[in-house]
């Protein structure tokens, strides 16, 4: 399936949400260090429910591991800084899906990476600043699961 990539992310209750949504779609979700709480966080363990158990969720000490252990044949990285709308990429199993911490988003040394295959945005009106992270994850992964038929879902 999937794989979510969440960069240094600040906010437990949006990665408990998005532990929940990748019980729920079969996506994996990875973490890198340093996160902004620790699993014993309670408002990640509310947020999340009872689907920890369900998900598979990585933590990787830095972006580098984490490239080192996804190898990644191709990696999309949402930012509001890019051009090019994300329901315009053809994503396949086993894409790579990046988003940055909630309080500045991805940083520049991270989007210009070489392992990064294109920089997309999820659309938005003009003047507001940026979608949850929680938020955009479900919007991505579900676009993502929608393009290959939402395989292995009870449809």
């Amino acid at each position: 399936m999937f794989n979510i990539l969440f960069y240094t992310p600040e906010i437990p209750g949006n990665t408990g949400n998005v532990i929940r949504l990748a019980a729920i779609t079969g996506a994996k979700l990875h973490l890198v260090e340093p996160l902004g709480f620790n699993f014993d966080d309670a408002h990640l363990r509310r947020a999340g429910l009872d689907y920890h158990d369900l998900a598979v969720v990585q933590v990787h000490q830095n972006i580098e591991q984490a490239w080192e252990e996804l190898k990644p044949e191709r990696v999309f990285a949402f930012t509001t800084t890019a051009q090019k709308n994300f329901a315009q990429v053809s994503y396949r199993p086993g894409d790579v899906l990046l988003f940055g911490p909630e309080s500045v988003g991805l940083p520049e040394h991270v989007q210009n990476a070489p392992q990064i295959t294109e920089r997309v945005r999820i659309p938005m009106l003009e003047g507001r600043r940026s979608l949850n992270l929680a938020n955009s994850a479900s919007i991505a992964v579900y676009e993502a699961w929608r393009q290959n038929d939402f395989s292995g879902a009870l449809l």
